[in-house]
């Protein structure tokens, strides 16, 4: 069984920043690749940043330049550090993996959502 486990997130005035933080644990499993989404209140779920294994980040045209992904692939962790935030990047922001477990085979994991609240 393998669990995704988000930190960080919070209230932040316009122009602050924030970082998350988005652990993997369990056993036997290797990633291929992390990502965070946010869902905003009424809008789609979307995709804010990703790094794939060996591969470089890619962001969304609305956060470039103002967030960086980071991976750890000893700790199985992946951060988001969030600058220059605005009102409109308030949602719950979700981690997200595609994780190989031996034995059982890949699929897509979620994290549980940390709220990101920007506002004055």
């Amino acid at each position: 069984q393998v669990q995704l486990v988000e930190s960080g997130g919070g209230l932040v005035q316009p122009g602050g920043s924030l970082s998350l933080s988005c652990a993997a644990s369990g056993s036997n499993f290797n990633i291929n690749s992390m990502a965070w989404y946010r869902q905003a209140p009424g809008k789609q779920r979307e995709l804010v940043a990703g790094v794939i294994t060996g591969g470089g980040p890619y962001y969304a045209d609305s956060v470039k330049g103002r967030f960086t992904i980071s991976r750890d692939n000893a700790k199985n962790t992946v951060y988001l550090q969030m600058n220059s935030l605005k009102p409109e990047d308030t949602a719950v922001y979700y981690c997200n993996a595609f994780i190989l477990v031996h034995g059982i085979g890949s699929r897509n994991y979620w994290g549980q959502g940390t709220q990101v609240t920007v506002s004055s």
